[in-house]
């Protein structure tokens, strides 16, 4: 058994639908990606990586083949890592649209687990 250092968690439906529509290849590279994250005792920016000028918003990056696909998550008190939406990558600059559903999405978390 390995020693998880965080623990990755689905919130409501965001993630789940996206991972949904993704063929079973990129499916499994991006369970794989969410293992090594847990992992890793130091998770390297190609896989995480915080987004500028965002409270707390980072991105899980997976590559596949020349497809690139994006899942926006956030930390909560506990060392976990809540998912929300995702994202397949066309252009090099990530669209607001999605950074601001993140956003949105870690209100609606944390106004739904306040302590």
């Amino acid at each position: 058994m390995t020693n998880k250092h965080r623990l990755i968690i689905f919130y409501k439906q965001y993630f789940q639908d996206f991972f949904m529509e993704q063929n079973i290849k990129v499916q499994k590279k991006i369970l794989w990606t969410f293992d090594l994250i847990e992992e890793l005792p130091r998770v390297p920016e190609i896989y995480l990586k915080h987004i500028e000028n965002t409270s707390g918003i980072y991105e899980i990056r997976v590559q596949n083949g020349n497809d690139i696909f994006r899942i926006f998550c956030f930390f909560n008190k506990d060392k976990c890592i809540i998912l929300g939406n995702g994202f397949q990558k066309k252009t090099e600059k990530t669209p607001m649209n999605q950074i601001t559903l993140a956003q949105k999405i870690k209100l609606e978390y944390e106004k739904e687990n306040k302590r």
